[in-house]
């Protein structure tokens, strides 16, 4: 791959990158199928991402027609690599299985080794014959929808899709790597005045947040809405507050350090709860929640806005899900993905039919929804939150942060960029959105 960064770097032509001979295998991030049981008997907390997430040298597969090549130049730890590192709440290699008996060009997937990691910034170096809008040369971010678009299931909202997966989690040869293979209908432009990293950090979370906020498939946000806004400062929250600032609605933030509530507020979110300063205790013991709790937040939350929240923004799962659903206004709506504290959710019902309140599931975003967002990081309307930056050897110690909340907003990964701040293409649109706001959470990450 070094061929490809020296040309990347020089900015030769697609024609140059194109000639340039494809390698037999390349620097991957990974984990074992024969080291499933490594963990097993030991709690999750227990369970080390720097123990299973290996970087080696994986054969480079063939590629599809509808499928671009990728030279992958950064990366970034999401939630989904951390469950893929720690086999919860299953080992991945029965995705790739279930994929591999779909085609031909699935059966590449189900193999010995799990290539993680579903975002991703760089360079397209090969297109398939079937790819019309992509050429090698361009400068891409990845999303992480991965789905057959011949299947009718898929069309509509291709979250719906019979076969939908994601990508680097439920597909092999993801983007903590040197070289990725993605769909065509994966890619998207890079916003030209963002570093590698800063591009690469975005995809996964900010397109998750927009749909559950801003899309039509989402809580549809309006101005004035109030909306609480759960882990405010980690990599969903931090875009979330942003969404509903950009939005005209007004954003409570739940973090959990007076360093985070400085960071909200240098965000521009003035209403900032801090849970462990509160104290607050959802569950008095394993089996039981407490309702005092419940409506001392709902105090907490009226004291500073004066309502209840129309929208919650929920994914932490069981430790808040309760509190959410009581908390949220009469006739409102929770909207929640993933569950980083447990997915078996317990709520009291009555408050949520006598007060005829919603609770909508979103799973990331279709591609016109996750190019709408990514839109909006290109214009600097949304800002990276990126907070730290790891080289693809330290994969493991970066999830390993992930893993135990040790970080603000993302951690990105350098793959073949050789050092962070490379990859603007556009400084002047860089000094009128502003540095500060670019980087702010690496500022407060530092």
């Amino acid at each position: 791959m070094r061929a490809f960064l020296e040309a990347i770097e020089a900015r030769a032509p697609g024609e140059e990158l194109a000639a340039i001979p494809l390698p037999d295998t390349y620097r991957a991030a990974v984990v074992l199928k024969d080291e499933v049981g490594m963990f097993e008997g030991r709690p999750s907390e227990q369970k080390d991402p720097r123990q299973s997430l290996h970087v080696q040298e994986v054969p480079v597969p063939e590629l599809a027609p509808d499928e671009a090549y990728v030279a992958v130049m950064a990366s970034a730890i999401n939630f989904n690599t951390v469950w893929t590192s720690i086999f919860e709440p299953l080992p991945t290699f029965g995705f790739l299985e279930r994929l591999g008996k779909e085609s031909r060009w699935g059966a590449r997937h189900n193999l010995p080794h799990h290539v993680v990691g579903s975002d991703a910034s760089g360079v397209v170096v090969r297109v398939g014959s079937a790819v019309r809008n992509w050429k090698p040369g361009d400068r891409v971010v990845i999303h992480c929808n991965y789905v057959d678009d011949q299947d009718p299931s898929a069309h509509d909202d291709a979250m719906l899709a019979a076969n939908q997966r994601i990508w680097g989690f439920e597909s092999n040869f993801g983007g903590l790597a040197d070289l990725t293979v993605v769909k065509a209908n994966q890619i998207m432009p890079k916003p030209a005045h963002l570093s590698w990293e800063e591009a690469a950090c975005n995809a996964l979370c900010n397109s998750t947040s927009y749909r559950m906020l801003v899309g039509r498939n989402g809580a549809r946000m309006k101005q004035g809405d109030t909306v609480l806004v759960w882990g405010a400062t980690g990599g969903l929250g931090g875009y979330a507050v942003q969404y509903v600032l950009n939005g005209g609605g007004i954003p409570v933030g739940v973090v959990s350090s007076p360093e985070k509530v400085k960071l909200l507020e240098d965000l521009g979110c003035e209403a900032v709860i801090d849970r462990k300063a509160a104290g607050y205790r959802f569950w008095s013991d394993e089996h039981t929640q407490d309702e005092r709790e419940w409506r001392r937040l709902g105090k907490d939350i009226r004291s500073l806005v004066g309502e209840d929240p129309g929208i919650v923004f929920e994914h932490p799962g069981r430790q808040t899900m309760g509190a959410s659903v009581f908390v949220c206004a009469r006739g409102g709506t929770v909207v929640t993905c993933a569950a980083t504290s447990g997915y078996m959710i317990e709520y009291d019902n009555r408050h949520l039919w006598m007060k005829l309140k919603t609770i909508k599931a979103s799973h990331f975003a279709n591609y016109r929804e996750a190019w709408e967002a990514n839109a909006l990081i290109a214009r600097g309307m949304i800002q990276p939150i990126l907070s730290a930056v790891y080289p693809l050897e330290q994969t493991g110690e970066a999830a390993y942060q992930v893993h135990h909340n040790l970080h603000e907003g993302k951690i990105g990964v350098l793959c073949l960029a050789p050092r962070e701040g490379l990859g603007i293409d556009d400084p002047e649109l860089r000094a009128k959105v502003g540095e500060d706001r670019i980087t702010l959470f690496r500022r407060h990450g530092a």
